[in-house]
């Protein structure tokens, strides 16, 4: 398995275009993955994507298949030189790094923001939500009228954009409107589909959620 060497310089110098970020919000494209039995996928990968049916909206099971096998869970040598505990973007290979101790990194298969769309930066995950609601900003709205209807906010569930969990990423104390969030669509992991925001699968999401406090550094290529 490649993996790369992320370059101190690079992340320094995407500090500042995270200040120069443009309002977004964070809109799931494509059609929720169908539900049938995963084929053809290691048992213990099947595991880390079953359902969750005691969640307050449950889950169902990921249909893992259709993501490509270098997006699933997995811990992998750390390749960014991060202190453990930092999560790293690195939005060119659509991979999300949790940096752990001993040399090591728990890698998640991500979604990003798609043209014109794209941030990158240090910033720091101001808070958690379990099944938040989501509120389209004014901007994306002028863009989409038709979400209109949510400008008070969408209620939480499983056609929810931002899924089953949120990390919301402040820089300077002030809220980027950029997020780390679920996504019901396994079909955008590894692709460039959101509105600016990093999606994970439900589960995966679920999983970082649980490993990650808040004030967590955050670096995003």
């Amino acid at each position: 398995m490649t993996e790369f060497r992320i370059a101190r310089r690079q992340l320094l110098a995407g500090a500042a275009s995270l200040a120069a970020l443009s309002l977004a919000g964070c809109a799931t494209s494509g059609s929720t993955s169908r539900l049938d039995e995963p084929a053809g996928v290691p048992a213990d990968v099947l595991a880390l994507y079953a359902a969750r049916p005691n969640e307050p909206y449950p889950i169902p099971a990921a249909r893992i298949d259709l993501v490509p096998p270098q997006y699933w869970r997995q811990v992998v040598a750390d390749p960014t030189g991060e202190k453990p505990g930092t999560i790293v973007v690195d939005t060119a290979n659509r991979y999300l790094y949790l940096v752990l101790p001993a040399g090591q990194a728990m890698r998640y298969g991500v979604g990003i923001g798609r043209d014109g769309f794209a941030w990158s930066g240090r910033a720091r995950i101001a808070y958690k939500k379990a099944w938040p609601t989501w509120t389209p900003p004014s901007e994306m709205i002028a863009r989409e009228p038709e979400l209109e209807q949510y400008r008070n906010g969408m209620e939480p569930g499983l056609q929810n954009p931002l899924g089953a969990r949120a990390l919301y990423i402040f820089q300077d104390g002030k809220d980027t409107l950029y997020r780390l969030h679920g996504n019901p669509d396994v079909r955008s992991i590894g692709k460039a589909v959101s509105s600016g925001c990093v999606r994970l699968i439900n589960q995966d999401v679920i999983d970082l959620y649980e490993r990650v406090p808040s004030g967590a550094l955050i670096v995003v290529m």
